[in-house]
């Protein structure tokens, strides 16, 4: 009974504290998510399996239920308790990313995943971007030395390795996405306009040398390239077949169940949803989901104002341009604005390390934005 009591009190100090209209979009996105599932991947299991089966669905919703879990776990702690908790889950992480190269399990050419016998594949690079946002927050936010290019040199000290790592498997668009997501942190936190530029073109020439010295490692970024500003020039299938669902789709789409590209591209459902839904459902739809993303970052931007601490800032930024710019790269890829990533769609996307990578990265947003009288 006493039990009971505390669990029902500690629901409600959560319930009352938390920011629900924010909430309440991360659900809508959650569900919209599944929606798809089930829409653009019960076929795909009946031609995989031989059968009536909604597997991938069924595997999605686990995953969606697991990470609400962590979403309410993560929203529910003390700042400073996340901020520890976020320091152990970081080195655990990048220990298992370390690992990839040597035990890591290869997938079409890239070995990106690790496999343990008691627990599914995941993607440590996955779940550790929210981990990794908070530790970039907290060396920049470090009181103790008011250097703000020393603590630039430390947060780089942490990344450049990671970036190293995920280069190795190869991973090209998690790569650009960690940067770009450290330079955001890098740009709000007080740097000389002069200095931030020069050092990201310092960073594009690093980048662009390293991809034309190593041409064996990096040989399928340069025909990606090719590719992508001359179609003619390699294979461009999956690109083309994406970009003609979405002309077939037009404005009001096929219907529910009609679209072609979710059994004619391989991973329709992860990295080209975008696409297939935009073949069943309309631009309109896509339109309208843009707009939901919209209105996610409007409602947390809007809770940066009030925020007193930097640090509080710093995460809440950081966590958006994640999300923020895994959105745009997945929407661009898919309307060949820019090469083939392989870059999920935050909440929409299939995929168990995106899911849960996106509940802890919401549950760390939720804890920021809600009101804080249980510190």
């Amino acid at each position: 009974m006493q039990l009971n009591s505390l669990f029902y009190k500690s629901y409600y100090h959560w319930w009352k504290n938390i920011d629900k209209t924010i909430l309440f979009t991360i659900v809508i996105l959650f569900n919209l998510g599944l929606f798809f599932s089930l829409a653009s991947t019960s076929l795909i299991a009946s031609d995989a399996l031989n059968t009536n089966s909604y597997y991938f669905f069924i595997k999605h919703l686990l995953f969606v239920i697991f990470g609400i879990f962590f979403l309410i776990f993560f929203s529910s702690l003390k700042s400073e308790d996340l901020l520890k908790i976020s320091r152990l889950i970081f080195i655990l992480l990048l220990i298992s990313l370390i690992l990839v190269p040597f035990f890591g399990t290869e997938v079409k050419g890239s070995r990106r995943w690790i496999e343990v016998s008691f627990l599914p594949r995941f993607q440590p690079i996955e779940l550790l971007k929210p981990f990794l946002i908070v530790i970039f927050a907290s060396i920049l936010n470090y009181e103790n030395n008011k250097n703000i290019y020393y603590k630039i040199f430390l947060s780089f000290l942490i990344l450049a390795p990671i970036l190293i790592l995920l280069i190795l498997q190869p991973d090209v668009g998690q790569t650009l996405l960690i940067l770009l997501s450290w330079l955001s942190l890098i740009f709000i936190s007080g740097i000389n306009l002069i200095v931030f530029f020069a050092s990201f073109i310092l960073f594009c020439f690093l980048l662009i040398g390293a991809v034309y010295i190593f041409p064996d490692k990096f040989g399928y970024i340069i025909a990606r390239l090719k590719t992508f500003f001359d179609p003619s020039s390699g294979n461009n299938y999956q690109s083309e077949k994406a970009s003609e669902a979405i002309i077939n789709g037009g404005f009001f789409g096929k219907g529910i169940g009609e679209g072609t590209l979710k059994n004619r591209v391989p991973e329709a459902h992860t990295d080209y949803i975008v696409s297939v839904i935009s073949e069943e459902f309309g631009v309109l739809f896509i339109i309208i989901l843009m707009i939901i993303f919209l209105f996610f970052v409007y409602q947390v931007f809007k809770r940066l104002y009030s925020q007193e601490s930097n640090l509080s800032k710093l995460i809440l930024v950081g966590s958006m341009s994640i999300i923020l710019l895994q959105t745009l790269i997945h929407i661009g890829v898919n309307i060949r604005m820019f090469p083939t990533t392989g870059m999920t769609l935050p909440y929409i996307s299939y995929g168990g390390s995106s899911i849960i990578s996106i509940s802890i990265l919401s549950g760390i947003i939720l804890n920021f934005t809600k009101r804080k009288v249980d510190n």
